[in-house]
């Protein structure tokens, strides 16, 4: 059987460091498939909101038929909620309600995730970010609307929130999850030395949330923490999978050389950075 060599692969002797936690294994699975060498340092981890009180009330409205419309920003979140549904014992009446409601959703991974349990967006924000689900909203008569709106981490979302309180929507949001730290210190300060020694050809942010937890660590190495670390980055490619990670980075300072022009997934990521380092000559 023919196989390819390593060194005939677009990416080899590149290494790629991959902040990525919850699908670290397979983003290094297609990054190595192209003959780079992966740095894994796993910036965040996701885990159930501690109190979960607040989860399972809101599940309970939207299975007694509470909610008109749903927003998703996340196909993490969607997934927990379901998780949590199946706990309490409501996993059929949520996905019978979820099939009712009007399902605003931001970007691919929420889709994904309705599509996983035989459903669809009834509306998509036509860029994956909060404004982009704004946009959308804009053009609907939201008065009186009761909207469940599922949020991500810790981040109330007040622009969206005040947008739907505005248009006259009667908000209720959940958390299903929040982020904590996967990497201890060391092993984050040891990524940026490699970023400042020029070892890593590459970075390849999947979420804003890894850029907060790099800065929070760097930021902590003393005066001047958060210029030596925008000095290691800009000693590498910076590649971001969307507009939130661009928002996060471009906000730090930071210079983006690689973000995908279409369907902000994995797959395609790897495809722009493939393109941006090419083969080496």
């Amino acid at each position: 059987m023919h196989t390819v060599s390593d060194s005939a692969r677009p990416l080899a002797g590149r290494t790629i460091a991959l902040p990525e936690a919850r699908e670290l294994d397979r983003l290094a699975v297609l990054i190595e498939a192209e003959g780079a060498r992966t740095w894994r340092c796993p910036l965040v981890a996701i885990q159930d909101a501690p109190d979960q009180r607040e989860v399972e009330a809101w599940l309970r409205a939207l299975a007694a038929g509470e909610l008109d419309d749903l927003i998703f920003l996340t196909g993490e979140g969607l997934r927990r909620l379901l998780a949590a549904a199946e706990r309490i014992g409501l996993r059929e009446a949520v996905v019978a309600a979820l099939g009712r409601a009007r399902k605003v959703t931001r970007g691919p991974k929420p889709a994904r995730a309705l599509h996983e349990i035989g459903l669809h967006p009834d509306l998509a924000a036509p860029t994956p970010t909060s404004a982009g689900v704004i946009e959308t909203l804009s053009a609907l008569d939201l008065r009186g609307r009761r909207v469940g709106v599922q949020l991500y981490g810790e981040d109330p979302n007040r622009p969206l929130v005040d947008f739907l309180d505005g248009a006259g929507a009667i908000v209720r949001t959940v958390a299903p999850y929040v982020y904590a730290s996967a990497s201890d210190a060391g092993a984050v300060v040891a990524l940026i030395d490699a970023l400042e020694a020029g070892q890593v050809d590459a970075i390849a942010f999947t979420s804003a949330s890894q850029v907060d937890r790099l800065f929070q660590v760097g930021g902590g190495q003393g005066e001047g923490g958060d210029d030596r670390l925008r000095a290691a980055l800009a000693r590498a490619c910076v590649a971001a999978i969307g507009p939130i990670v661009v928002e996060a980075l471009g906000g730090r300072g930071v210079r983006i050389d690689v973000v995908p022009d279409k369907a902000f997934v994995m797959r395609n990521l790897v495809a722009a950075l493939v393109a941006a380092l090419g083969p080496r000559a």
